[in-house]
C-alpha cells in the first residue's frame, strides 16, 4: 500500500491538505468569486455598460461578466485544490463538475464543502488514473462519481456546520465586540501570515459583519505592519511586496526569530477592537475579502462593496466621512504607526535587530 500511494503521489499529511490545498483554494476563490465581485463593483460605481450589462443567460438567469466569474467559484476552487495535490490532467478536469456540485449543495458553507470533497475526489481519481486501458472513461467516471456522491452526503452537513460556526463567531462579536474583536483580529491575522489561507477560512465560515471587520483589521495589521517594520531591511520593494502582496514572505524569518512577529500581532490586538467598538467597521461584501487584508486592496474594496450593497438595500442611508476615516485608519494608518513604534521598542530590548526581517 505504501508503494502504491508513493507511486500515485498520494501524500496523506497536514501540509499537503491544510497548507498546499488550502492555499491553492484561496487562489481559486480569488480568481473567481473575488475578482468577479471587484469587476461588478467597478462596473456599478463607474457606470461601465459592458460590465453591468448581461453577457449570458443561463436557466433564465442573466449574468454579467463579474457574475459569471463569481458563479464559477466552486469549479475554480476544486481545480486549484487538484492542482496543489498534483492531479493528472484527466482528474484535474473532472474536478470541474465536482466543485460545482459541492459548492451548490453546501450553500453558504460551500467553500468548506468544496475543500473536503475536492480532496477526496482528487485522491480517488489519482488512485485509478492510468490503471486501465480505458482510462479516458474510468478516471473521469470515478472522480466525478466519487465527488458528486460525497457532495450529496457531506456538502449539506459541512455547509450547515460552517454556517453555524460562522454565525456563532459573528454573534459572539456582536455581543462581545471588545474581546471577540481582539480574538478574531489576532487569529485571522496570524492565519494570514502562516502558510495557510485566512481567505479560505473566512470564506468557509462566511465571516461578515463586525467579525469580518475585525478579520480585515487583523490582516491589514500583519501586512502593513511587516511592511513598515521591515522597511530598513527591505526598502521600497519589501514595502510593496508585503503591503499589497503578502506577509507570508516573512514566514522563514519568523521561524528564525519569532519575536519579529510581536509588532504585527500586538497591532492587530489594538486595531481589531477599535474596528468593532469604535468604528463599527463591517465587512458586508464577499466573506473571502475578510481574510485578504491589503492584498491587492481586496479587504478595503470588500468593505466598500458592503457599503454599496447596504445603501442599495436600504440597510444603510449613506457612506459617511466617519466610515471612510475608520477604514483608512484601520487598514493603513494605525497598522503603520503602531507597528513602527512597537517594533522600535522591541529593537531597544534587543529582541530584534537589523537583518532579522530581510527578505531573500
Amino acid at each position: 500500500m505504501k508503494a502504491f500511494l508513493k507511486r500515485k503521489d498520494i501524500v496523506i499529511s497536514g501540509k499537503r491538505y491544510f497548507v498546499d490545498a488550502m492555499g491553492a483554494m484561496a487562489q481559486g476563490l480569488f480568481c473567481s468569486l473575488l475578482i468577479g465581485t471587484i469587476i461588478s463593483t467597478v462596473g456599478e460605481q463607474f457606470r461601465i455598460p459592458w460590465l453591468t450589462s448581461p453577457v449570458a443567460t443561463v436557466g433564465g438567469t442573466e449574468y454579467t461578466v463579474g457574475a459569471l466569474a463569481s458563479a464559477m467559484s466552486g469549479p475554480a476552487m476544486a481545480c486549484a485544490i487538484g492542482y496543489a495535490l498534483r492531479c493528472p490532467p484527466m482528474v484535474l478536469f473532472s474536478l470541474i463538475p465536482v466543485g460545482f456540485a459541492a459548492n451548490a449543495l453546501g450553500g453558504a458553507g460551500g467553500p468548506l464543502a468544496v475543500f473536503f470533497v475536492a480532496i477526496l475526489a482528487s485522491e480517488f481519481g489519482k488512485a485509478v488514473s492510468k490503471e486501465t486501458k480505458v482510462d479516458i472513461l474510468v478516471t473521469p467516471l470515478v472522480t466525478i462519481g466519487i465527488g458528486v456522491a460525497f457532495s450529496a452526503l457531506l456538502a449539506p452537513v459541512l455547509g450547515k456546520l460552517a454556517m453555524k460556526v460562522g454565525d456563532l463567531i459573528m454573534q459572539a462579536t456582536e455581543l462581545q465586540p471588545l474581546l471577540m474583536g481582539i480574538a478574531v483580529s489576532v487569529l485571522v491575522g496570524v492565519a494570514l501570515t502562516l502558510p495557510i489561507s485566512s481567505a479560505a477560512i473566512c470564506a468557509a465560515f462566511g465571516l461578515t459583519g463586525l467579525a469580518g471587520g475585525a478579520a480585515v483589521a487583523g490582516c491589514c495589521a500583519q501586512m502593513v505592519g511587516f511592511a513598515v517594520a521591515s522597511f530598513r531591511d527591505n526598502k521600497w520593494g519589501g514595502l510593496v511586496s508585503q503591503g499589497i502582496g503578502t506577509s507570508m514572505l516573512q514566514m522563514g524569518n519568523i521561524v528564525k526569530n519569532p519575536r519579529i512577529w510581536i509588532a504585527p500581532i500586538l497591532t492587530s490586538a489594538v486595531t481589531g477592537p477599535l474596528a468593532t467598538c469604535l468604528f463599527k467597521l463591517q465587512m458586508n461584501g464577499a466573506p473571502v475579502s475578510s481574510g485578504m487584508g491589503t492584498c491587492g486592496f481586496v479587504g478595503p474594496i470588500g468593505v466598500y462593496t458592503g457599503w454599496v450593497n447596504d445603501v442599495a438595500s436600504g440597510a444603510k442611508q449613506a457612506v459617511t466621512a466617519w466610515d471612510w476615516l475608520g477604514l483608512l485608519l484601520i487598514a493603513v494608518i494605525l497598522p503603520a504607526v503602531l507597528s513602527f513604534f512597537i517594533d522600535k521598542a522591541v529593537r531597544r530590548l534587543g529582541w530584534v535587530k537589523d537583518g532579522d526581517m530581510k527578505l531573500s
